[in-house]
């Protein structure tokens, strides 16, 4: 089955806010701890093996990656926005303190932002930065929480795990559309209920944008 994920291309790299694209079509951000998968997931996703890099020291990326949708012979209809990974204990004090300024910001007040995907290695469980994140964001936002690695779980310890991390994040109620799932981009476990979910993100997030317009 095709998807709008499949037409992804890099687009463009933002290493400070001045440079962002102006908010024109609706973007979907991928967050969450080094090493936690990133952009493994959206390698799956995207049907690309190349698509998103991660560096080999965590934590030293530190922009904005923009991947433009749609047809190529056209203006992008959304952007998939891989954000820096975060929470990596040896990264400089300064590097953190950018995060904050580039990334912190851009989930904070980005107008255009359809939706937040939120990847949580599914060995660590919800850490004390995972928390910190999702309270961040603005009340109201649409949250994906990706529990990436989940083929490296048996069924029974899968299901637990899922459990466990919905109750760890019960009282994160500024979020009523977050949703769950496990994930393995080895094995495809989640893989295409994730795809739909960011498609009708960013097509709804068009709906509103062109009914607005009108």
């Amino acid at each position: 089955m095709s998807s709008l994920l499949f037409t992804a291309r890099f687009a463009t790299t933002v290493a400070r806010l001045e440079q962002l694209p102006a908010p024109q079509v609706p973007e979907v951000v991928f967050v969450g701890r080094s090493n936690a998968g990133k952009s493994s997931a959206i390698n799956r996703l995207c049907q690309r093996r190349r698509l998103a890099f991660a560096s080999k020291t965590p934590g030293r990326t530190q922009a904005l990656n923009f991947f433009a949708l749609g047809p190529e012979a056209l203006a992008p209809t959304g952007f998939l926005v891989d954000a820096p990974g975060y929470g990596y204990a040896a990264t400089p004090a300064a590097v953190r303190a950018g995060w904050d300024r580039l990334a912190g910001r851009y989930l904070e007040a980005r107008t255009c932002l359809a939706g937040v995907v939120v990847v949580m290695d599914c060995r660590r469980g919800v850490t004390a930065l995972d928390r910190q994140l999702l309270e961040f964001l603005p009340a109201g936002r649409a949250v994906l929480v990706l529990l990436t690695k989940s083929d490296k779980l048996g069924n029974a310890e899968r299901s637990r795990t899922l459990s466990n991390v919905r109750k760890a994040l019960d009282d994160v109620i500024c979020h009523d559309d977050l949703t769950l799932t496990s994930f393995s981009a080895n094995t495809g476990l989640g893989v295409e209920p994730v795809r739909v979910l960011i498609e009708q993100w960013i097509v709804e997030a068009n709906r509103a944008r062109t009914a607005g317009a009108s």
